[in-house]
């Protein structure tokens, strides 16, 4: 199927919802990831008293997440595909400046690996999170900055890329964790 077709029917749906519903899908996809902040913090506390390999996949999380990111920025500019909202499209939100690309969806990335390095610290989540991240993912294609193929290659590259790295990781924050808390510990 047609890429801007797909897009143009999404867009087109979404212009016919309430405008409650316009704001709740800019706002949030933004506060989805505070929600992601707040749960990898919930997640450290859980873990402080675990295992040091467990509190260091929490610590590790967010650097796969920063990790997962760079190599979409590097993919955007390499890539230079344009906004599909550039060429007089009527969309929920502003069109980004002609400078910033689209491929692949910089806020998909983010919410799988936030999502993805979550499940790796505490897989009770799993439930909740990935069903958020997918929601934040199609939020970028319904408020009409996105093409669905930049989502569904942004969700793609967060949900491998921050955990595969957090968990390479994991083996230089582990002593570091267990350094911490020996220093911390009443003696």
């Amino acid at each position: 199927m047609d890429r801007t077709r797909v897009y143009h029917d999404i867009v087109g749906f979404a212009l016919t919802t309430p405008s409650w519903l316009h704001t709740f899908a800019e706002v949030g996809t933004d506060a989805g990831l505070f929600v992601f902040v707040a749960l990898f913090g919930v997640a450290a506390f859980r873990a402080w008293r675990a295992p040091a390999r467990d509190l260091a996949i929490v610590i590790a999380g967010p650097a796969g997440v920063v990790f997962a990111y760079v190599v979409s920025e590097a993919l955007k500019l390499v890539i230079r595909e344009d906004r599909p909202c550039r060429g007089g499209v009527t969309t929920i939100a502003a069109c980004p400046p002609p400078d910033d690309w689209s491929f692949p969806s910089n806020h998909s990335v983010i919410a799988a690996g936030a999502a993805a390095t979550l499940v790796l610290a505490w897989r009770a989540l799993a439930w909740a999170v990935l069903p958020l991240a997918a929601l934040m993912a199609f939020s970028r294609v319904f408020v009409g900055v996105h093409y669905p193929h930049d989502v569904a290659a942004g969700f793609v590259l967060g949900l491998v890329l921050a955990p595969l790295f957090a968990l390479l990781l994991v083996g230089a924050v582990t002593p570091a964790v267990r350094l911490v808390r020996t220093r911390l510990s009443p003696r």
